[in-house]
């Protein structure tokens, strides 16, 4: 074919399936669920479903981030059971000292947080300064992180104080006017991880990072500096996941976040935030995270399939996303 001398390319009309696949898919999930139990859409369910996917939706916003510079963490699982056991630590050994009450848990969330920020910079600093490639440095602290918490809680589970547990408990079976507060700070979280991609220079820097990191030097991008603030992102918000998810069982054990790293990966990806980076969708991921808690959500209502095989539909979710990018970019 032919391509006439000058012309310039135009955008393509029609829809845009790699935009509109998520959303569609969202919308045969609900109306798959509503054909199969008349409960699917109650308050109840949908409330759980939301509160429960917060955790992962947290996490998975900062996953979009690292994703779209290039880079991979796999350690974020371990690192909430780590930091969840740490916390409890830390709130049973004040609760002595500073009483049963919201001072000893404001510290004890504030110790979360910077314990979250300085487990994103080891992560950061080793493959900034330590050059070793984000997947090795990541699956180590994956392991550091499980055998700590496993060593922390001398094989068994770290409990809360149950006085304590009591005071922490609004924070995740209260609310504002009926909507849980997990569901409302994974909000919170998601608009402004949508802003930061779009509206700043760091959400701009980190898609020419992952675009192209020596094109991104030539331009004046301090990519060590951008890559070491994006782990250390995602280490902050995997604290922010802890100090929700902590008051629902008050405890944490060697099996505290297990496959997190997993949903969280498929969440960005089914999303349409480009695997090998350059290009992140916060507003993807979490569509992403609400389609992935719907089939859990639709297996456990349903007797379908097996809800043990909820890992395997995640795989090939995450395997047929991939197989989609490289198709489009194949027709671009």
């Amino acid at each position: 074919m032919s391509v006439e001398a000058g012309s310039v390319a135009k955008p393509r009309k029609g829809l845009d399936f790699h935009v509109l696949g998520p959303l569609i898919a969202l919308v045969v999930l609900v109306v798959l669920g509503m054909s199969l139990n008349d409960q699917f859409l109650s308050s109840g369910n949908v409330t759980n479903v939301l509160a429960r996917s917060a955790f992962i939706g947290i996490i998975a916003v900062g996953a979009t981030f690292v994703i779209t510079i290039g880079g991979l963490d796999l350690s974020v699982g371990s690192m909430a059971a780590f930091l969840a056991g740490i916390t409890i630590i830390i709130l049973n050994a004040l609760a002595p000292v500073l009483g049963i009450g919201w001072n000893t848990i404001i510290v004890g969330m504030a110790a979360c947080l910077l314990m979250g920020l300085a487990a994103g910079f080891l992560n950061g600093i080793l493959i900034t300064a330590g050059r070793i490639e984000a997947f090795i440095v990541t699956l180590g602290t994956l392991g550091i992180f499980r055998s700590l918490v496993v060593w922390l809680a001398d094989g068994g589970t770290l409990s809360l104080n149950f006085e304590l547990r009591e005071v922490y408990r609004p924070v995740y079976y209260g609310g504002v006017a009926g909507v849980a507060w997990p569901i409302i700070v994974f909000a919170l979280v998601a608009i402004a991880g949508e802003i930061v991609m779009r509206k700043t220079a760091y959400g701009r820097h980190a898609a020419a990072v992952g675009s192209n990191a020596q094109v991104a030097r030539y331009s004046a991008i301090h990519v060590d500096r951008v890559r070491l603030a994006t782990y250390m992102l995602q280490g902050m918000l995997v604290g922010i996941a802890t100090i929700m998810y902590v008051p629902r069982l008050g405890s944490a054990s060697s099996t505290t976040g297990i496959l997190w790293e997993l949903e969280a990966i498929a969440a960005v990806i089914i999303g349409g935030t480009v695997l090998k980076g350059g290009f992140g969708r916060v507003w993807g991921t979490v569509v992403g995270v609400v389609i992935l808690s719907l089939i859990d959500n639709i297996l456990n209502l349903t007797d379908l399939v097996s809800p043990y095989l909820n890992g395997a539909i995640q795989g090939v979710i995450i395997i047929l996303a991939v197989v989609l990018q490289r198709g489009r970019k194949g027709a671009a």
